[in-house]
């Protein structure tokens, strides 16, 4: 993951042993990243497959387990929009040899072949005895991306994520070829880049919290070595507010200024208006553009408030000067300020679909959070642009749901909701208009989200949107998804992602001296409520991520299990149904929603839960009573009258709703057993 562009397996595999060896020849023996990338495969393989590998490079292809070719060395400074990411990987006849023209696509061919690395089967499926170990089948793949800007925009203003946790995130991006860190360095809870020109914007606006020069070109260098591009993002005019207790003369009002420690959409603005404002941001961006590389310049530029724009009589006499109109107008005139300063130090500027107005310059990305809708316009009037909306990780929708999502695609749901709307359907764009969607960003903001628990919030959701943004749009079965997400996602903890392991230690830490397996298993058919509901005004910077809705992750792999099978059995003719296993299933979780309250009576951050587990015995207890009827329906008897089922489905119903922050995942599934049952008269 993400599934190549072309992939043939046949029969035989190739071993791993401890004598694996590596050659590397043309540009790519020159070549710092693929040099880097190389000196990888041994550690990784050797964790991978709990065997010592000696790091042996031989100069030749001879003797060669693995062979990597790359024909060409970029004659640009690197990396850049648009670099030629292709590989070709065969295995075959005891040998792998990886091709690529740039080495960029070395490095990509490199992921692939780490991740093909499996324990040997025989044809069932179980362990080959007779060939004991890891190898990699023989396979020919011919492979490059579908888009050329596959992202993660990375919130770690609301939160800090240290500068070591950031290089973890990027080892993943790397892992599944996403190629772009868009970096939100700056938000009204957190400034988190230290200025030399003007240190006051860490010292007054991080709470110490901030990344030094030096670190952020470690990581801009570590990145590189990942064939991973770094896009900064310093949010403006809106979003501004840790920019003011510093330098009070940016904003649009008057009085004091403190960073924000609650979330939302604040009203503190820069001032348009004034000269000072731009010679600031002049010195300011130049200051960045010489400390970040790539090409792209972030500036934001979304959900601005304009209330203290409007309120202001300076401001409306500034308007009012250089006729214009009302608030848009005003950060259309702000925005072409900056993007001269943003052009002048060298950069091309990139913002929110809210940048998007009139008299816009072409060179100007869109990053559209707002839809398909707003993307295509974009794309109609000739600007390059990226897609975000389907893709906010932070909303803990199902692997599922962001993988049905496509740039090119008007999605499903809101195709209805137009024509309900008896709104105009927009057409599709025409192949010269897709050339301007170069791709897409997954998005996570950090309100609810710190460093302990950001890999759990990222992966494995992450790698399916990846396949989204490499693989060829017709690679849409979501079984198959999920088949392989569940490796991918133990593969990447190889890397040393800790998505499942630190959410393990945060219910150790919730269970205190009891026994933690029992609150694991109660907790392995949960699931966080989803969208923004949970915040709700409860939550600051300060808050602490300690509680059980913290420590679970986003999907449940059992409960979507549990629905799946529910699906199969209906599925089947009622004389061929087993329901054996729906009903041990439904027997061991109401036994631990018994065994876990002891530990929910017990530990205060988790009596809150006492609902949560009476609703799961509930939920068990009628998927029993469900099952059982419909079993006795296929003897020839009905013992459920209409009352049963009304109590039932009313029962269902509750457990479905949200149990403080969490949801009961395996109430869907229950609910199609009920509905399957019919009355006796």
């Amino acid at each position: 993951m993400p599934w190549p562009a072309n992939i043939s397996v046949q029969p035989g595999s190739i071993p791993i042993t401890a004598d694996f060896a590596i050659s590397v020849s043309g540009a790519g023996a020159k070549d710092p990243r693929v040099t880097f990338a190389v000196d990888q495969i041994w550690p990784r393989l050797a964790r991978q497959t709990g065997q010592f590998i000696r790091p042996h490079l031989l100069p030749t292809s001879e003797g060669a387990t693995l062979t990597i070719v790359v024909e060409q060395r970029d004659h640009k400074p690197p990396q850049r929009l648009g670099d030629d990411e292709r590989y070709s990987l065969e295995a075959a006849d005891g040998r792998v040899r990886i091709a690529a023209d740039y080495p960029l696509g070395a490095l990509r061919g490199i992921e692939t072949f780490l991740q093909a690395v499996q324990q040997n089967t025989n044809a069932t499926g179980s362990t080959n005895a007779a060939s004991p170990g890891f190898a990699i089948s023989n396979l020919q793949i011919h492979d490059e991306p579908r888009f050329s800007w596959r992202g993660l925009s990375l919130d770690v203003s609301r939160h800090f994520i240290p500068a070591e946790e950031v290089k973890r995130t990027i080892d993943g991006l790397a892992a599944v070829k996403l190629n772009v860190l868009h970096w939100h360095l700056s938000d009204d809870q957190g400034f988190r880049v230290e200025s030399k020109r003007y240190p006051r914007l860490q010292q007054y606006g991080s709470n110490g919290q901030y990344y030094t020069q030096a670190e952020i070109r470690d990581v801009i260098a570590y990145a590189r070595d990942h064939g991973v591009r770094i896009v900064p993002e310093f949010d403006m005019p809106g979003h501004a507010t840790s920019w003011m207790p510093a330098y009070p003369m940016l904003a649009a009002r008057t009085g004091s200024f403190q960073i924000a420690p609650g979330f939302g959409i604040l009203s503190d603005l820069m001032d348009p208006a004034k000269e000072s404002t731009y010679r600031f941001l002049n010195n300011f961006v130049g200051e960045m553009a010489k400390l970040f590389p790539d090409e792209y310049f972030h500036i934001g530029g979304d959900e601005v408030a304009p209330r203290q724009w409007n309120e202001n009589p300076r401001i409306q006499a500034f308007m009012k000067k250089h006729h214009i109109t009302d608030a848009k107008a005003l950060q259309v005139y702000f925005n072409q300020r900056l993007l001269k300063i943003v052009e002048k130090h060298g950069k091309r500027m990139e913002g929110w679909d809210e940048v998007l107005q009139p008299d816009l310059p072409k060179s100007v990305i869109i990053q559209s959070w707002r839809g398909q809708e707003s993307l295509w316009q974009a794309a109609r009037e000739g600007y390059k642009g990226i897609l975000s909306a389907g893709y906010y990780l932070d909303l803990m929708r199902p692997a599922s749901y962001h993988y049905e999502i496509d740039p090119l695609v008007l999605p499903p749901e809101r195709k209805a909701l137009l024509e309900r709307q008896n709104k105009p359907i927009p057409a599709p764009l025409t192949p010269e208009e897709q050339k301007n969607i170069l791709g897409g960003e997954a998005a996570m903001w950090e309100e609810l989200a710190d460093a302990e628990n950001l890999d759990a919030k990222l992966w494995p959701r992450l790698a399916a949107i990846a396949e989204r943004f490499w693989s060829p749009q017709s690679v849409t079965d979501l079984n198959s998804m999920y088949a392989r997400l569940a490796p991918v996602n133990r593969w990447l903890e190889w890397l040393g992602l800790t998505q499942r392991s630190n959410l393990e230690l945060m219910r150790q830490r919730l269970a205190g001296s009891m026994d933690y397996a029992v609150l694991d298993r109660f907790a392995s058919i949960l699931e966080p409520v989803k969208g923004y509901s949970r915040g709700a005004g409860r939550y600051q910077t300060n808050t602490p991520l300690n509680r059980l809705v913290d420590s679970i992750p986003p999907e449940s792999n059992a409960a979507r299990q549990f629905r799946d099978a529910v699906e199969a059995y209906l599925a089947q003719p009622a004389a061929q149904r087993n329901s054996d296993q729906l009903r041990e299933h439904l027997t061991r979780w109401a036994e631990d929603a018994r065994e876990v309250r002891p530990i929910l009576q017990t530990n205060s951050l988790l009596t809150e839960n006492l609902p949560a587990a009476d609703a799961v015995a509930i939920l068990c207890q009628t998927g029993t009573e469900a099952l059982l009827s419909l079993d006795a329906a296929t003897a020839g008897a009905n013992p459920r009258d209409s009352a049963w089922k009304q109590r039932s489905t009313a029962a269902v119903q509750d457990a479905s709703t949200r149990k403080g922050d969490l949801l009961i995942q395996i109430a869907p599934g229950i609910a199609k057993l009920v509905d399957a049952v019919t009355p006796a008269q």
